[in-house]
């Protein structure tokens, strides 16, 4: 099966100054794929057209082409989280972020910011299988009646936003769910956003029809279905380089309300968290030089 590169297609093209986006020095993606099946190919073909057609457009600011839906705008004052990325970036030298851990719009809200703030590009993977397929519906189609093939139409976004530099990844429960695709999360650094069950519960209950549920649930069931997801992931997630959790941040700051965390205070943590990472890598480095 022949190979396709980013040249096939002139490379990745970018709303905004394309110039700003670097490239990764991992191989351009393959389409050989030993495992798909045969109900999954078609799909995996058109998600690979969708895509190097659209050319993975993004913006810095909201992206509403590839959100689910508009989460709440980010009101937060930018500020500090600005002048904690302007030293973290020069050591991150354009490596991505990826984000895991339970769907919210807190999480989204995060990874907007932190593109914000550190001048890179934001990415919802599930987003990016959805427009592919069609649209929510379609996606959650494909999901219930192939189930393989969803999750190798996963594996292909994952493996090209990992080959791209300067992005912020609102990675989806998938990324953690295989070794492949967790390998793929090691191109760039992995962050566990940890938000409890409850709060992402509510919030999508709040939200219907706007969240993922496809009909009105209570919030019992939303939580239950949740808690379920959770054990089947956790383990994933905590092969994450770091652990951003909103409660214990809570507790930090003395906040016996989960709500009076902001996303900037979010945002503070992971930036902190990715300081110490680059750290670690350049000490790691400067110990192995000869002297």
């Amino acid at each position: 099966m022949a190979t396709v590169h980013f040249s096939t297609y002139n490379g990745l093209k970018f709303r905004g100054d394309s110039g700003a986006i670097a490239r990764s020095s991992v191989s351009p993606f393959s389409t050989a794929s030993t495992s798909s099946s045969p109900a999954a190919k078609p799909r995996l073909s058109r998600l690979r057209a969708s895509l190097c057609r659209k050319s993975l457009t993004a913006t810095r600011a909201l992206p509403e082409e590839i959100a689910l839906s508009a989460p709440p705008e980010v009101v937060v004052d930018p500020t500090l989280a600005l002048k904690k990325a302007a030293d973290v970036a020069p050591e991150l030298k354009g490596t991505s972020i990826f984000l895991v851990g339970m769907k919210s719009s807190i999480k989204t809200q995060l990874a907007k910011l932190l593109a914000e703030a550190l001048r890179y590009y934001f990415f919802d993977s599930d987003a990016l299988i959805e427009e592919a397929a069609g649209g929510e519906a379609s996606a959650k189609l494909f999901r219930e009646t192939d189930e393989q093939g969803f999750r190798e139409s996963e594996g292909e976004v994952l493996k090209q936003l990992s080959s791209t530099g300067r992005l912020v990844v609102c990675a989806g429960d998938g990324a953690v769910q295989s070794s492949t695709n967790l390998g793929f999360l090691r191109h760039g650094i992995s962050i566990w956003i940890d938000v409890p069950l409850d709060i992402v519960a509510r919030g999508l209950v709040e939200d219907h029809p706007s969240s993922q549920l496809s009909t009105p649930q209570t919030y019992s069931e939303v939580l239950a279905q949740l808690a379920a997801l959770y054990e089947e992931t956790r383990v994933g997630y905590a092969t994450a380089d770091a652990n951003v959790s909103l409660q214990k941040i809570a507790s930090r700051y003395g906040h016996d309300d989960f709500s009076a965390v902001t996303v900037e205070d979010l945002a503070m943590e992971v930036l902190k968290e990715i300081e110490k990472l680059t750290l670690v890598k350049k000490m790691m480095q400067e110990a192995g030089r000869p002297f």
